[in-house]
């Protein structure tokens, strides 16, 4: 540790001890669903002696998995945090989410790590959330290293594993271990860099042994170590010298080489184990600090010109929230990322997106759901705080006297809505609090209020993705709601100009209603918006009127003449009229305008306009044609296929509506292994007879409403 003075105004005077920034591993554990992250998670945390006893996803005992949703369901659903001790360094592990829906916590996990270890199945291998992973790792320039974990299961491969991250991952990626024995009877790793083999014999702390290399693996663990050693001399021209010498090169010599590479996105390590039999998880846990850079040696994140982050621990803290855990009893607990600075129980913090300070209380330090009070959190470490009272994901935290820019990477956008329904309307209220508490706990969440159905609509990544917020609410909050089929935003347009006259008037005694108005309307196409012009002449309808037609119009264009659909594509001209100099009144040529459109609209062609989806599938190779005939059966449009060893990438325009229970079909078509993700590209008109049943079935249920 180090020890540092604080900057006035940070917090209490005074000095603390805080980590030295190159004592610090930052990993963030990611994968594909189902490869064994969580289970990971807690072998290195036994092996580590942070938890006294190894959980099992499968009986709901793990650290990281502390949610009652995520032991039901067998599967994480958050990234949970847990900050240990390995051979005097400080480990900030992220076990993140691989299924799609959840995968927020995962890009918020790399954006806030040096390091992403992958986590990846040895029986399924390479799979697409892998893949996609992969890239944004890339995309932020991280350090990563692969972890193949269940080898211990049927058909478990790993020499076809590591060939196929090789195809995917590029010629850098090579193994630093091979394993011992396959399938059940797996029992321990060859370590390539010392050639010696660790066996394990039992699944306990303290049980892994140092041991010969078997004499049926020697031949097969010289070749992987050459192989190694050909990648790390190509790190350096003098490494590669000796190396081409037959000259010894040393464990200390071969470890900073891998670091190094490792660092620069040169070199990308392969381990192995099996992390419920405890196999190649003490390794991993060496590899963690021998391998992986510190936050001193990797550059941080670039801002805006003149203003860069240093990293040092005496200047004003800079620190970023990249999770928000909402408890309706606890308050918010928000999980940040220090970049430089010191932050510290107990201070005051700018936050960049409110302008307001927040008040700082005790600092933690976490290890899934329990904590520890820490002091403060310097340089490239992290740290919890709750009950903040307006801070969220992406939210700066800051010392200085502006907020510095620390964008979140782009997330994806929520494509499937429901309405909620609550069980009952003393619930109202109470379902809206906490839908917003766990829209900040989530920012791929969308919740919202439909101007035309008046219904509360969720939107989120998928069905689980909705699923699992509505078990929240109950689990949580206390509230049970409904979940109605998703809506699909249908709209209106027109085809054609149209010309309508429209007049109001109303006399009851005394001051009466007058208004006139002449509007044309014309297209400008599915996707065009509104455009409202004024070409009044001669003072026939008074400007201080002409606002009241407009107002008029777009009420009237809520709801359509073809099924009560919004209506865009729409330039409305008002070219004449009459006012009279008593009756005439504002809300008079708002009703006449309204009036007006209603009628041009029905003269002008209306359509009706579906909302098409670009759909990316990700399926193997076996089931392209399955998948292809699949969507040419739901009015899809294939755009193009790209073959990605063992994948096929499957791109295709396909209309909302025909989208909304894929996922489950997706599933059944290709036994579980296909993904797919999707987003909006524009609206096209419905073909007649598909509109005419939209229509149809819009007419019978506001018939249904109304009686």
């Amino acid at each position: 540790m180090v020890r540092c003075r604080l900057p006035t105004g940070a917090g209490k005077e005074g000095t603390v001890a805080l980590e030295d920034p190159r004592r610090i591993r930052n990993v963030a554990l990611v994968g594909h669903r189902g490869s064994g992250k969580t289970s990971l998670a807690e072998a290195l945390l036994y092996e580590a002696g942070a938890i006294d006893r190894l959980g099992s996803v499968a009986e709901g005992t793990t650290t990281c998995d502390s949610q009652p949703d995520e032991r039901a369901r067998r599967m994480s659903i958050s990234a949970a945090l847990a900050q240990f001790r390995w051979r005097g360094y400080k480990i900030n592990l992220i076990d993140t989410p691989g299924e799609p829906s959840f995968v927020a916590d995962a890009i918020a996990a790399l954006r806030v790590c040096e390091t992403a270890v992958f986590v990846v199945n040895g029986a399924m291998g390479v799979e697409v959330g892998t893949e996609r992973l992969w890239q944004r790792a890339e995309e932020l320039g991280l350090a990563r290293l692969v972890f193949v974990n269940m080898l211990d299961r049927e058909r478990a491969d790993f020499d076809a594993v590591l060939e196929q991250l090789k195809e995917r991952f590029g010629p850098h990626v090579v193994a630093t271990e091979v394993p011992i024995g396959s399938e059940q009877e797996f029992r321990g790793v060859v370590d390539l860099v010392d050639m010696k083999a660790f066996v394990t014999p039992r699944p306990e702390r303290g049980q892994t042994v140092e041991a010969e290399i078997p004499d049926e693996l020697a031949e097969r663990a010289e070749k992987y170590r050459e192989r190694l050693m050909d990648e790390v001399a190509e790190l350096s021209d003098e490494l590669m010298e000796r190396y081409l010498e037959g000259e010894a090169i040393s464990h200390e010599e071969i470890v900073a080489a891998l670091e190094r590479g490792v660092s620069e996105g040169r070199i990308f390590p392969v381990a192995c184990g099996s992390a419920t039999r405890n196999i190649g998880t003490l390794r991993l846990l060496d590899a963690l600090v021998e391998d992986l850079p510190s936050p001193a040696e990797i550059a941080l994140p670039s801002l805006a010109a003149g203003d860069p982050l240093s990293g040092a621990a005496d200047v004003p803290p800079v620190a970023l929230v990249f999770k928000t855990l909402a408890d309706p009893y606890a308050g918010t607990l928000n999980l940040l990322r220090v970049y430089e600075g010191t932050v510290r129980s107990e201070s005051q913090l700018l936050n960049g997106r409110t302008g307001q300070r927040e008040r700082v209380g005790q600092l933690l330090s976490l290890l899934g759901k329990s904590s520890e009070p820490v002091e403060a959190v310097g340089p490239g470490d992290f740290g919890a705080v709750a009950k903040l009272k307006d801070t969220h994901v992406g939210d700066v935290l800051t010392g200085r006297k502006e907020a510095p820019a620390l964008a979140m990477p782009e997330l994806p956008r929520p494509v499937m809505a429901f309405a909620v329904e609550p069980h009952s309307r003393a619930d109202e209220d109470k379902v809206t609090g906490a839908l917003a508490r766990l829209c900040e706990e989530d920012p791929t969440l969308d919740v919202h209020r439909d101007p035309q159905t008046g219904e509360l609509i969720v939107a989120g990544l998928t069905p689980m993705h909705v699923e699992v917020v509505v078990g929240r609410l109950k689990e949580r909050f206390g509230v049970e709601v409904d979940l109605k089929p998703p809506r699909v935003p249908y709209r209106e347009t027109i085809t054609r100009q149209a010309r309508a006259h429209a007049r109001h008037k109303k006399q009851t005694g005394g001051r009466g209603q007058f208004a006139d108005c002449h509007i044309v309307i014309e297209p400008l196409g599915a996707d065009g918006g509104f455009e409202f012009v004024d070409e009044i002449r001669g003072g026939v309808i008074p400007g201080q009127f002409i606002p009241a037609v407009e107002k008029g119009v777009r009420e009237a264009m809520s709801a359509g003449v073809v099924a009560g659909y919004p209506v865009q594509g729409v330039r409305v001209r008002v070219v004449d009229g009459k006012h009279h100099p008593v009756d005439s009144s504002e809300i008079a040529f708002k009703i006449a305008g309204s009036m007006a459109f209603k009628q041009a609209m029905a003269e002008a062609g209306p359509v009706l306009l579906e909302p098409i989806m670009r759909v990316t599938v990700t399926v193997p190779d076996e089931c392209v044609g399955d998948v292809i005939g699949d969507l040419n059966a739901r009015r899809g449009r294939p755009l193009g296929m790209e073959p990605r060893g063992g994948v096929t990438e499957v791109r295709a325009e396909v209309p909302m509506a025909e989208m909304l229970s894929y996922g489950a079909d997706l599933r059944s078509l290709t036994g579980g292994r296909g993904d797919y993700a999707m987003e909006l590209a524009r609206y096209e008109q419905v073909p007649a007879q598909i509109a005419k049943r939209i229509a149809a079935e819009e007419a019978g249920e506001a018939v249904t409403a109304k009686a």
